[in-house]
């Protein structure tokens, strides 16, 4: 079996898991939001079954595909030692276009 990195590190896969990260999905409805043929499709769904990113369901004539959030929860946990790398980079970012470009103020009676 694949190691979680070689099986996220394909671009459709992550495709894929992005498109079900807002809802399940069927093979069908995946070739065409991806713009993938069918076998493709089918064999990223089985590599990331395989590897726990995904489950399906029986529906009716079709089989409807959403993501599993543990497999990406041991990624998270993975990666939180080297949050503080980025953080720090980011918040200075965050900090230099806000100084750069600061928000207008809010008028009273104006929802945003």
């Amino acid at each position: 079996m694949e190691s979680t990195f070689a099986v996220i590190a394909e671009p459709s896969r992550r495709a894929i898991l992005s498109l079900l990260a807002s809802s399940e999905q069927s093979v069908g409805e995946i070739e065409h939001a991806l713009n993938l043929p069918q076998p493709s499709v089918s064999k990223h769904l089985r590599v990331l079954r395989d590897a726990g990113f995904v489950e399906s369901r029986v529906d009716a004539q079709r089989r409807l595909y959403r993501i599993r959030l543990e497999p990406l929860m041991e990624i998270d946990a993975w990666l939180a030692p080297f949050r503080q790398f980025w953080s720090t980079h980011l918040d200075a970012l965050e900090r230099h276009l806000d100084a750069t470009n600061p928000l207008p103020p809010r008028t009273k009676g104006r929802k945003s």
